[in-house]
Parts: C-alpha cells; structure tokens; sequence
C-alpha cells in the first residue's frame, strides 16, 4: 500500500513556527509534537523570514 503525502495549510505552518519562536523548547521537541519531521518545521521557518518585510 502507498503512503500518502500529508499536505498542511499555510495557517498550520505559521503556527507551528510561533509555537518554536515563542516557546522556548527546542525544535525537536516541537516537530515530536506536531508529528512532523524537525527539517520540515526548519523549511517553513526558513520560508516565512524570507516572506516577511
């Protein structure tokens, strides 16, 4: 059976970043929670600076 790719909004992505920035906690820990791997949540945080005046 083939996985399928799971697709996240824009709004849980921003989240996901202000959770990191604001929280103290390492992105490890917050990836483990989100359910997500640690590059990904590097890759939005990475994408948002770019995006943001």
């Amino acid at each position: 059976m083939a996985k399928t790719r799971r697709e996240f909004t824009p709004e849980f992505k921003r989240e996901a970043v202000a959770l990191l920035e604001s929280s103290g906690r390492s992105q490890m820990q917050i990836a483990a929670e989100l359910g997500i791997q640690p590059s990904m949540l590097r890759q939005w945080r990475t994408v948002l600076m770019e995006d943001s005046p």
